[in-house]
């Protein structure tokens, strides 16, 4: 049986925001700058090398190994403090990570099904690059794609890629499924999309088996301590992807399709 703590386990993060005093509707998803500085120098202290999503990829294709046990760093949405402390924080730790960015939330006069929060600009978008972050998208507006029709799926997929392509001048192939939703035609249509991968968060670690478009999460909720960012680091705690979706995430599906059917879309907080 393998060592989690130095087999092919790979703890994924995903952080949305960092803020003292956040909106309601995200406060349970956000966490203070003194946890995050906490939980990035326990990444520091755990000895796992920090990857891009990009360099797991490369890896599920048969591409060049991974280092020794590697650690991601995912941040979603693209809340204000990402392009100023946050990303200060990161690179002060020489901490890749990986973000993706709900265009529509981001634009000015954009739309958007997240509620109000201080968000960041896209012509902030630049600036995460030169931090040494990697770029991907959230979506435009941020809905449940497992329940939308195939026109709309395929907008959100594709119009998110061509602004920020155009704004950063290379491809931009990496995508977070909002709220983690996804379903196989999902899946099939971030590949006709042009995505070499897609994020989920399943609350798993990942491992170099897993389904690249279904990569599996730790979702970091305020109540989160270091100690519990110490035992994912440690590969404890916490079930190993790929493993298949249970009945209760599928019976989900089918009642979220239900109600978009007759509310249309909503965000899912």
């Amino acid at each position: 049986m393998n060592d989690r703590a130095n087999g092919p386990y790979i703890p994924v993060l995903l952080y949305h925001a960092v803020m003292e005093d956040p909106p309601e509707w995200i406060a349970e998803f956000t966490v203070t700058p003194r946890q995050f500085t906490d939980q990035l120098d326990a990444v520091v202290a755990s000895g796992r090398t920090p990857v891009t999503v990009g360099a797991l990829v490369e890896r599920l294709a048969g591409g060049a190994p991974l280092p020794d046990r590697p650690v991601i760093i995912t941040i979603d949405d693209g809340f204000a403090d990402l392009p100023g402390p946050t990303a200060e924080a990161l690179a002060e730790r020489s901490l890749p990570s990986t973000v993706y960015l709900t265009t529509g939330a981001i634009t000015p006069g954009g739309r958007s099904l997240l509620p109000p929060a201080p968000m960041m600009t896209l012509s902030q978008v630049p600036l995460l690059e030169q931090y040494g972050m990697e770029i991907g998208t959230h979506t435009v507006t941020h809905p449940q794609l497992d329940t939308l029709r195939k026109g709309a799926l395929e907008r959100e997929l594709r119009e998110p890629r061509e602004v920020l392509e155009d704004l950063l001048g290379h491809e931009v192939t990496h995508l977070a499924y909002p709220h983690g939703y996804s379903s196989r035609g999902v899946r099939r249509a971030a590949l006709r999309a042009g995505y070499t991968s897609a994020v989920a968060v399943r609350h798993a670690l990942s491992s170099e088996t897993d389904d690249a478009y279904r990569i599996a999460r730790l979702i970091i909720r305020r109540t989160h301590t270091t100690a519990d960012v110490e035992g994912w680091l440690a590969g404890g705690g916490v079930p190993v992807a790929p493993f298949p979706e249970s009945v209760k995430t599928m019976g989900w599906r089918w009642y979220r399709r239900a109600r978009a059917a007759v509310r249309g879309p909503v965000f899912a907080g």
